[in-house]
């Protein structure tokens, strides 16, 4: 497909990149993310593919916005207190870049609505703050055999990585991917939110920033991928440091 005028000037930082030049930034622009949360990495993530010419976002989140959010959450403004995420997202993103098709689904997602939400998806981004959501949104990836990303912050660590299992599922266990649930086989018996430990915002961004950075190697091919790797910034110190991840063969989800 080839690129109007406009599209041309828009993304031209973009084209003159070898690894994605127009046949990447067409892939962009016929690709589908499904982003689940729209909260202190969801909204991040929006405005960096939006930006980017992700032709198509599903935008999963039935939260309202609260004034506790905008010390973290950029995306949201003062004036939208009390106004739904998915519907302010929209006309933020769309202002930002109309190439993009933005789907709003004010809904949670459950085991219920999972495949029906997630299946039209080349990518799904998980950026929710549960342990629950994060397992489903693993479970029916590993199903869809869907390439998911998913990313964590609290107080001042963050942490994030890709997760192919479910296009290695085939494979004998030597050479399949891990999945999110051979990182984090069950939910801890204690687990620390945000509203309970706190977090500094500029931290949500720098995870935020590398999962949308990720999410655009995956598609265009670009570089090499972060599955079966994980990459943890501690803010305090600066630094960061990449851990190996492995398939588990008594994972619950995928073993």
């Amino acid at each position: 497909m080839s690129l109007s005028a406009d599209q041309i000037e828009r993304y031209a930082r973009h084209l003159m990149l070898k690894e994605i030049g127009g046949v990447g930034q067409n892939r962009l622009l016929n690709s589908h993310i499904a982003l689940i949360g729209l909260g202190a990495l969801g909204g991040p993530i929006s405005l960096y593919l939006a930006a980017a010419g992700i032709g198509q976002l599903t935008l999963i989140d039935d939260d309202t916005v609260s004034r506790s959010n905008l010390q973290r959450q950029i995306l949201f403004q003062t004036n939208d207190i009390g106004a739904s995420k998915v519907s302010v997202a929209k006309e933020r993103l769309l202002a930002l870049n109309p190439d993009c098709r933005i789907n709003e689904i004010a809904e949670r997602l459950t085991s219920d609505n999972a495949r029906r939400l997630l299946s039209n998806a080349d990518i799904v981004i998980d950026g929710s703050d549960s342990f629950e959501t994060r397992f489903c949104s693993n479970e029916t990836c590993l199903g869809l055999e869907r390439t998911l990303i998913t990313g964590a912050v609290g107080r001042w660590t963050g942490q994030m990585s890709t997760f192919k299992a479910g296009l290695t599922k085939r494979l004998p266990f030597p050479s399949r991917l891990p999945c999110y649930r051979c990182f984090v086989s069950e939910i801890p018996e204690t687990v620390e939110t945000c509203s309970m430990v706190g977090v500094i915002g500029p931290l949500a961004g720098v995870i935020a920033s590398r999962m949308a950075l990720e999410t655009i190697k995956e598609l265009t091919d670009a570089g090499d991928s972060m599955a079966g790797r994980l990459w943890i910034v501690e803010a305090l110190s600066g630094e960061a440091r990449t851990l190996g991840l492995r398939a588990d063969p008594n994972c619950p989800a995928c073993g």
